[in-house]
C-alpha cells in the first residue's frame, strides 16, 4: 500500500522536491545568501514533509485498506466511514451501487421464482391430460398403433418429469427425508413403466438383488433410477439390461449395466456435464444433455456416488454407491 500512496501523492512529492532544487540554486547564485544556511533549511524542510506523508499515509490508508479487506456479502453497514471528503464520496458511492444492485437481485429474484412457479403449475396441468390420453391409448385395439403411441407419450411423460425435477432441485435439500428403503420397491415399478417402450426393442432386465435395503430419500432417488434405467434402454437394442447390488466394505453398491452403444472414452469425462450429449453421435437430435447432469446434481445431497465405465460398442455401468446409515445423522438432525 506504500507504493500506491507514493504514486498516488507523485505529484506532491515532485512539487516539494522542485522547490527545494530552487531554493538550493537560489543559495547558490545569490552571494548574498549563504548556501550552508539554505541547505539547513532544505533539510528542514525535508523532514517535515516526510513527517507530514508518513501522517497523511495513516489517516488515508486505514480507510483504504478497510475497503480492500471489505467482504461485499456481509453488506454496506460493515464499511468504515469515510472522514474526508473524498471518502465519503467514495462511501457514498459503493452505497448507492449496493443498494441499487441489492433492489436488482430482489427484482431478478422474484421474477425467476415467478416463473418457476408458473412452470411448475403447467407441468402439473400437463400432467392430466397426459394422464387421460394414455386411458385412451390403453383402449386402442390397433397393437402396433397402440405401441407407437404409448413411445411417444412416455417420451412426453419423462421430459416433464425431468423438467419437473430440475426446477426442483435447487430446493432439494429442503425436501429430503431419508428412510431405510427397498430398492425392488422402487425399481419394479420403473421397469414395468418401460415395457412398451422395452418391448419395441426387445429388451429385458436382469434383477439380481442381494442387498436391496439402503437409506435415501424415495422421490428423488426414484429419480435417480428412472434416469439411469431410462438412459440404459433408450442406448439398448436386443439386450438384457442387468440390474445387481451387493454389499462392499459396509455399503450397498448398485450397478445398472447395459451392452448398448457405450460412450467413447473421449466423452466419459464430460457425460454429466449440463447440456453435453455426445461429440460423435449426432444423429441423437432428441438428446438434452440434461438426464444426467440432474442425476448427478441430485445423488450429491443423498450421498450417493456415481461411478461410470463404458466400452465404446459394448455397453455401459453405472455403479451407484449408498451411503452409510451413520453418514445421515447430521442431514437427518437439521
Amino acid at each position: 500500500m506504500i507504493k500506491q500512496f507514493l504514486i498516488e501523492r507523485r505529484s506532491w512529492i515532485l512539487l516539494f522536491f522542485s522547490f527545494q532544487l530552487l531554493i538550493l540554486l537560489i543559495g547558490y547564485l545569490d552571494p548574498s545568501l549563504s548556501f550552508r544556511s539554505m541547505l539547513y533549511i532544505v533539510f528542514v524542510f525535508f523532514i517535515i514533509f516526510v513527517l507530514f506523508l508518513i501522517v497523511r499515509y495513516n489517516r488515508e490508508v486505514s480507510f483504504y485498506n478497510h475497503i480492500m479487506e471489505w467482504d461485499p456479502n456481509v453488506g454496506v453497514d460493515s464499511l468504515k466511514e469515510g472522514k474526508s471528503p473524498f471518502e465519503k464520496m467514495v462511501e457514498s458511492t459503493i452505497s448507492g451501487q449496493h443498494r441499487f444492485y441489492k433492489k436488482e437481485i430482489s427484482r431478478h429474484v422474484t421474477s425467476v421464482e415467478q416463473e418457476k412457479d408458473e412452470l411448475l403449475s403447467w407441468i402439473h396441468e400437463v400432467k392430466t391430460p397426459l394422464t387421460t390420453m394414455k386411458l385412451m391409448i390403453d383402449r386402442v385395439e390397433d397393437h402396433t398403433l397402440k405401441e407407437q403411441l404409448m413411445s411417444e407419450w412416455l417420451r412426453v411423460h419423462l421430459l416433464l418429469d425431468q423438467q419437473l425435477h430440475q426446477r426442483r432441485l435447487p430446493f432439494m435439500e429442503n425436501d429430503l427425508f431419508i428412510e431405510k428403503i427397498d430398492l425392488e420397491k422402487l425399481l419394479i415399478p420403473e421397469i414395468q413403466s418401460l415395457k412398451t417402450w422395452c418391448f419395441q426393442k426387445g429388451i429385458g432386465f436382469d434383477l439380481s438383488l442381494k442387498a436391496s435395503e439402503v437409506y435415501s430419500d424415495g422421490k428423488w432417488l426414484q429419480f435417480i433410477l428412472r434416469q439411469l434405467i431410462t438412459n440404459a434402454v433408450k442406448y439398448s437394442e436386443k439386450a438384457d439390461i442387468a440390474i445387481r447390488s451387493y454389499q462392499k466394505n459396509g455399503q450397498v453398491v448398485l450397478e445398472i449395466q447395459d451392452y448398448g452403444r457405450g460412450i467413447k472414452e473421449k466423452d466419459l469425462p464430460r457425460i454429466f456435464e449440463k447440456g453435453f450429449t455426445s461429440t460423435t453421435d449426432h444423429r441423437d437430435h432428441a438428446a438434452t444433455g440434461m438426464g444426467l447432469y440432474l442425476t448427478k446434481n441430485a445423488a450429491k445431497p443423498l450421498k450417493v456416488r456415481i461411478d461410470v465405465q463404458s466400452n465404446y460398442g459394448e455397453g455401459t455401468i453405472f455403479t451407484l454407491t449408498f451411503p452409510k446409515k451413520n453418514d445421515f445423522l447430521t442431514l437427518t438432525s437439521m
